[in-house]
């Protein structure tokens, strides 16, 4: 009985200090949903004013990370916009961010694997391709799959180009151009010597992009089978 009246008396000294603290905390909570709440706003405002103010947008997104930097959507969208700006570092350093937070964010794999092949630093952009492809959940792989196919041709491993491309190619529905696709595949099969698999493949981007810059490169290539 005595010891239940002393935690009772015990309570009732430290009781109030603990309500307290625990509104504070409550309060900080608070302070901490408003401020990511505030984040995925400018993040939203950035895209929603992307298309026509490219500028507006990119400060919008500088606002929403600077708030949360653990924003993955914030930190990819303020790379996509330094890789327009042609700030290639720049655009590396907040795909790795957003990498960083998130090991499976295929997009900003896929993303970073471009940026990085821009610089021709192509060994990693296919480390980068495959990091991505490895995610199945990814829900454009077909993305990944037509650069990964680009780079390994690109290092001569046509092969692996061909299945990379292959597998792009028959994405339903795609995300890349399908005429993009066949048009790289086309190619891949011209150095590896499958001319008829080339002809099939270049005159199907000749019908997908009529009067497109495909179309002519898949024209030209044709006439070289024949």
């Amino acid at each position: 009985m005595i010891r239940c009246d002393r935690r009772l008396h015990g309570f009732r000294k430290y009781g109030g200090l603990v309500c307290l603290g625990f509104i504070s905390m409550l309060g900080g909570c608070a302070n901490d949903k408003e401020v990511l709440q505030k984040s995925q706003g400018y993040y939203q405002e950035g895209v929603a004013t992307l298309p026509s103010d490219r500028q507006k947008a990119f400060v919008s997104f500088q606002k929403s990370v600077q708030l949360n930097p653990a924003n993955k959507e914030a930190r990819y969208a303020l790379g996509h916009v330094y890789a327009l700006q042609g700030k290639l570092s720049y655009a590396e350093e907040q795909f790795r961010a957003a990498i960083k937070i998130d090991e499976t964010y295929s997009e900003a794999l896929t993303y970073l694997g471009q940026v990085l092949a821009s610089q021709d630093r192509w060994g990693e952009a296919i480390q980068s391709y495959r990091q991505a492809l490895a995610n199945p959940l990814y829900p454009t792989p077909d993305l990944a799959r037509y650069h990964l196919g680009r780079a390994l041709a690109h290092q001569g491993d046509l092969q692996g180009s061909m299945e990379a491309l292959e597998d792009a190619a028959s994405a339903s529905p795609p995300s890349v151009p399908p005429a993009m696709t066949h048009l790289e595949l086309g190619r891949v099969y011209y150095k590896l010597g499958y001319t008829t698999r080339a002809r099939e493949v270049l005159k199907k981007v000749a019908a997908l992009d009529k009067g497109g810059e495909l179309a002519a490169a898949a024209s030209e290539l044709l006439t070289q089978l024949k």
